[in-house]
Parts: structure tokens; C-alpha cells; sequence
């Protein structure tokens, strides 16, 4: 292969690479189309540990004590996953592994960073 065509082939490799869309693009774009199943889910993973990083810095500042924060927690955290796969992207859920593998996905790591956060928050300023 001539020098000429390597570097061609190496210009439209770069071009390709240009007009993929990253993660966090197709994640907020509705109109993205998710072929890869990894990709969708460590949207979801992510998006559920910062949800749950900011619910626990909102509820440790709050004072919001017992179980009504985990149980408030559990309900918004869900409330925000199913709305984003459901009604924002309309994926089908099955190619995902149905309704409940996406609900679970990052759920109790996200249920880890929330009681961190609010702990510390909370301990901090109302202690």
C-alpha cells in the first residue's frame, strides 16, 4: 500500500471518528438510536450516580432524616431512569433485558453514593 493511501485511509478513519457522537451527545439527543447495549447502560450507570450524589447533597442540606429520604430516594432515582428509557428515548426494553435489568442497573451503587453524601452532609451541618 503506497504511502497516498495509507493516508487517505487514516483521513476517512478520522472523519468517522468526527461524526460519531460521544456518550454524553446521543445521551441527551431523544433522537439517538443506542446499538450498542454496554453504551445505553453506562448511561444509565452514570446518570444514576450523580442523581444520587446530588439527592444526597440536597437531602443532607434539607435535614431530611429516616426512612422517608430512602424511601424518597428509591422513588425519584427509578422515577428518573424509567422516564429517560421510556418516554425520552423509547428504546425497546427488551433488547436491554427488559424493564427491571434497566431499573437495577447501577441502583445499589448509586444507593452508595447517595447514604455517603448525605451522611456527610448531614453530619456536617447538623451535628
Amino acid at each position: 500500500m503506497s504511502t497516498t493511501s495509507k493516508r487517505r485511509q487514516g483521513d476517512a478513519n478520522a472523519k468517522n471518528e468526527e461524526l460519531k457522537p460521544s456518550l454524553w451527545q446521543k445521551a441527551f439527543n431523544s433522537e439517538s438510536q443506542w446499538d450498542d447495549k454496554d453504551e445505553f447502560l453506562d448511561v444509565i450507570y452514570w446518570m444514576r450516580q450523580l442523581t444520587g450524589l446530588a439527592l444526597g447533597l440536597i437531602w443532607g442540606l434539607v435535614p431530611l432524616k429516616g426512612l422517608l429520604g430512602l424511601i424518597l430516594f428509591v422513588a425519584i432515582n427509578v422515577a428518573i431512569v424509567y422516564y429517560f428509557f421510556n418516554s425520552f428515548h423509547s428504546v425497546d426494553e427488551e433488547q436491554f433485558g427488559g424493564v427491571s435489568e434497566i431499573l437495577k442497573e447501577g441502583l445499589m451503587t448509586s444507593f452508595a453514593t447517595f447514604l455517603v453524601s448525605w451522611i456527610i452532609i448531614f453530619s456536617a451541618l447538623h451535628s
